[in-house]
């Protein structure tokens, strides 16, 4: 028998510090944002009673049946429900889903935050009638999710699509992962802010990636290079990934996005430099900001509760 949807989900996005929740409806309206803290400096345990809690919370406010979905961090089997690790939360085999269930006595799904992030671009966003797409987020750290042919790419252990740890400089810098010369080494926010003081004389102190991409703009020398190094590297891992995949469109989200025609104009002049027999397909910006991995998490919990993919494509009509 096929199962009944419910009115309203509750959709929960679990950050290293935040916890983004609300409850959403059938046509795709949130009708609540609720924020809290995630507590990791208080344990674990902590983080999941935060995050069981909230949903509870979320749970309790609407009187129809209700379907959960989280978006979370880390390495995540998005089919069993489990975070295998993340470092932010010092969470490590976390059966996060049956938790949720045995608590909400409901449907759950779980859904690597990036990964939720693209289903949600793909429906709403940037990516909208595509069905093979790369959305990358470049924020503190480097992420990325694969859709191939309409279907997120998980890989057989929860990790595929972890762009950002791939090695475009087997002698670069030391990634926070261990390996030498990962792409977020070079292109993360924190990483470019970080190498830009470590080189700079003065005025370098407290200095962010967008302060570096400005400064770059305005011609100077030590920021133009570390912006560059940046970009390189992030053209070496997209030309890569087309060369071997063959995406219809490359999608570029989180904070660093920010930084415009600074960011998207000279990836595309780097790009095509890097690609000798295709044309590289096009390099967007991302649309849905902040609300991404949230939408991804209530696309989520619909279609595992059970509701028409009619009625979830006509969510783009609402936005």
């Amino acid at each position: 028998m096929r199962p009944v949807a419910p009115h309203h989900v509750v959709a929960i996005d679990v950050g290293g510090t935040s916890l983004k929740g609300s409850c959403v409806d059938g046509d795709g309206h949130a009708l609540s944002l609720e924020r809290r803290p995630t507590r990791a400096a208080d344990g674990p345990d902590a983080v999941i009673g935060a995050v069981l809690e909230l949903a509870a919370e979320l749970a309790s406010a609407s009187p129809d049946r209700v379907a959960v979905g989280l978006a979370l961090p880390g390495v995540v089997d998005d089919e069993t429900g489990t975070v295998i690790s993340a470092a932010n939360l010092r969470w490590r085999n976390v059966p996060i889903a049956s938790l949720a269930r045995e608590r909400l006595g409901t449907t759950v799904a779980v859904m690597h935050d990036v990964r939720a992030a693209a289903v949600a671009e793909g429906l709403l966003g940037a990516a909208r009638d595509a069905h093979d797409y790369l959305l990358i987020t470049l924020g503190t750290g480097v992420g990325a999710a694969m859709v191939i042919r309409g279907e997120p790419y998980t890989g057989a252990h929860g990790f595929g699509g972890e762009l950002g740890h791939v090695a475009v400089e087997p002698r670069g810098p030391l990634c926070g992962c261990g390996r030498a010369g990962c792409l977020e080494a070079f292109a993360s926010a924190g990483h470019i802010a970080l190498r830009y003081q470590a080189m700079a004389d003065e005025h370098a102190e407290g200095c962010t990636a967008r302060d570096v991409a400005q400064r770059a703009a305005d011609g100077e020398p030590i920021a133009g290079a570390v912006w560059q190094e940046a970009i390189d590297a992030l053209a070496i891992a997209v030309a890569n990934y087309v060369t071997l995949l063959d995406p219809e469109l490359i999608v570029i989200g989180g904070g660093m996005a920010a930084a415009g025609e600074e960011l998207f104009g000279s990836l595309r002049h780097r790009l095509e430099a890097h690609m000798r027999f295709a044309k590289p397909p096009p390099v967007v910006p991302a649309r849905l900001g902040e609300e991404a991995g949230r939408y991804g998490a209530a696309i989520g919990a619909w279609r595992a509760a059970g509701i028409d993919e009619a009625r979830l494509r006509n969510w783009q009509a609402a936005r």
